[in-house]
């Protein structure tokens, strides 16, 4: 019995951690291979920021999962899933400066710094960085409270990716407002549960000043 709850949990880790890897080592086959259309460039870098992004959001949706279908175990794979997203827009904004600007630096800076679209996923690619750095239980003990803190930027960088995909639709609004719906479900959820959870609190704060004034009432 010992042993099975040892092994399963061992198994599922290695499941989910090649599962996550198998975007890239698809798009590494599929590159290799010439699969990847007239214009492989453009694709391996869309490819690489969707999965950035999706990632980016199944980092999000494991606590509302988990809480809404008591599947504790999801919580364990949270850090996984940020580090992951990390490391596809990370490959994400290479590709782009290898395949589509050829490591130009001015065309790569006039890119970051003017088209608004590649300054907002720029921002969230910077910002993404201290959560992947600090992602690590050492870190975690070492920044106590602020470590909280400091990774609720992740609300701030699902946002700015959101318009980081808006600000480059020409036409097909149908991705963005699939990743749009997506993202307003989860941050609502996190807000309604924040409310529910201040309003159960403040009837216990307000007890002692109900009681006060009661008692002088009397």
């Amino acid at each position: 019995m010992d042993l099975k709850k040892k092994i399963l949990p061992m198994l599922r880790w290695w499941l989910i951690y090649i599962g996550a890897a198998l975007p890239f080592l698809w798009l590494v086959v599929a590159a290799v291979t010439q699969q990847l259309g007239a214009d492989p460039a453009k694709e391996i870098v869309l490819e690489l920021g969707t999965w950035a992004i999706n990632f980016l959001w199944i980092t999000l949706a494991i606590t509302p999962v988990r809480k809404l279908f008591a599947i504790n175990w999801l919580s364990k794979y949270r850090r996984m899933m940020g580090l992951y997203s990390f490391f596809y827009a990370a490959l994400h904004l290479l590709a782009f400066a290898t395949f589509m600007v050829g490591w130009d630096w001015k065309i790569l800076i006039v890119e970051l710094t003017e088209r608004p679209y590649a300054i907002v996923g720029f921002i969230a690619l910077l910002l993404l960085l201290p959560l992947a750095v600090t992602s690590t239980k050492a870190m975690q003990r070492k920044l106590k409270r602020h470590w909280l803190t400091l990774h609720k930027l992740i609300y701030l960088i699902a946002p700015l990716t959101l318009l980081h995909i808006v600000w480059q639709i020409r036409s097909d609004f149908s991705e963005a407002l699939t990743y749009g719906l997506l993202l307003s479900y989860l941050l609502g959820y996190r807000y309604y549960k924040k409310r529910s959870r201040a309003q159960r609190i403040k009837p216990v704060v307000n007890h002692p000043k109900k009681m006060q004034s009661q008692h002088s009432s009397l």
